[in-house]
């Protein structure tokens, strides 16, 4: 759209909007004065160069988690999304968090390499694209398992056992 972009999640179906039409990020979000928090917050993205395509985020509900680990985060928290196209067939994804209220740094809080794999969008050969099909691809299983698959009392990020 000429103003915004959709980013689907696909797995839980949900969309989020980020604004592409130049507007600044909400300020006290969350506090006097300023707008509501949102679950997603309130997102505006912008094009460096191109064939990065980059997204800050503000003003997310401090009830939602920064992870599948259940790492907390304050309504002043500011997340970027750099998602790289690195080529035809790969897309980087890096996600970092600023959050002084709870964090010493900012930090990369995900980061990852996708690709087209040939003929997933062929209903014959893979699964489609947003359907009830699941495209089985061994790497993201692994990885799958490594942060679903591990014991609730371990830590993912470090293996130790929680205390």
């Amino acid at each position: 759209m000429p103003d915004r972009v959709a980013i689907l999640e696909y797995q839980a179906r949900i969309w989020r909007e980020v604004w592409t039409d130049g507007r600044a990020l909400p300020k006290n979000v969350g506090h006097k004065g300023g707008p509501s928090t949102m679950y997603f917050g309130y997102s505006v993205g912008h094009w460096e160069g191109d064939n990065a395509f980059v997204v800050d985020t503000v003003g997310m509900d401090d009830k939602t988690w920064v992870d599948r680990r259940g790492y907390p985060h304050s309504i002043d928290a500011h997340v970027i999304e750099r998602y790289t196209r690195v080529d035809r067939n790969h897309m980087d994804f890096t996600e970092t968090l600023d959050d002084p209220a709870y964090y010493t740094q900012p930090f990369i809080i995900a980061k990852n390499t996708y690709r087209w794999v040939r003929g997933q969008d062929d209903p014959k050969a893979a699964a489609i694209p947003f359907s009830n099909e699941w495209l089985c691809i061994p790497s993201e299983t692994i990885e799958y398992m490594k942060i679903i698959g591990t014991p609730a009392d371990e830590d993912q990020a470090t293996g130790s056992k929680k205390q």
